[in-house]
């Protein structure tokens, strides 16, 4: 899933601030861009997993547009930070799809191409982005 994150842009002086709206408390920084991303992949990863241990809602990501005019976030520039939220969201369960030939090979083309885990974590990203918009 993309998250949106809200950038700080430092200088030879200042530190790149990366902060992630949706997940509450999570906020990194580092002496490159590069280096305050990685920190806020890692950053999420921690407090979801600990969301996740305390049995809360792992949140989904909202748009750009929802935290872009909020005070907070004034002057920021922004990005989109991909995180696989799978491990957070329970044990799985196996289900039975139908679903017309054409689609599956998409899936199956799609999942090829862009190095996807596999059919089911497609599956279940597609469904997860489709219920975040509603």
């Amino acid at each position: 899933m993309q998250y949106p994150i809200s950038i700080e842009w430092g200088d030879d002086f200042t530190a790149t601030g990366i902060q992630i709206p949706d997940i509450p408390g999570a906020a990194t920084a580092g002496d490159s861009f590069e280096e305050a991303y990685n920190a806020a992949v890692e950053v999420a990863h921690i407090m979801l997993q600990a969301m996740a241990a305390k049995g809360r809602p792992i949140p989904m990501p909202s748009s750009v547009a929802h935290h872009h005019a909020h005070e907070d976030y004034a002057g920021m520039g922004w990005g989109m930070l991909e995180l696989d939220v799978t491990p957070y969201l329970g044990k799985t369960e196996k289900v039975n799809v139908t679903l017309p030939g054409y689609v599956i090979q998409r899936i199956d083309r799609y999942v090829r191409e862009h190095k996807v885990k596999s059919r089911s974590s497609f599956l279940a990203d597609a469904a997860l982005e489709k219920l975040v918009r509603s």
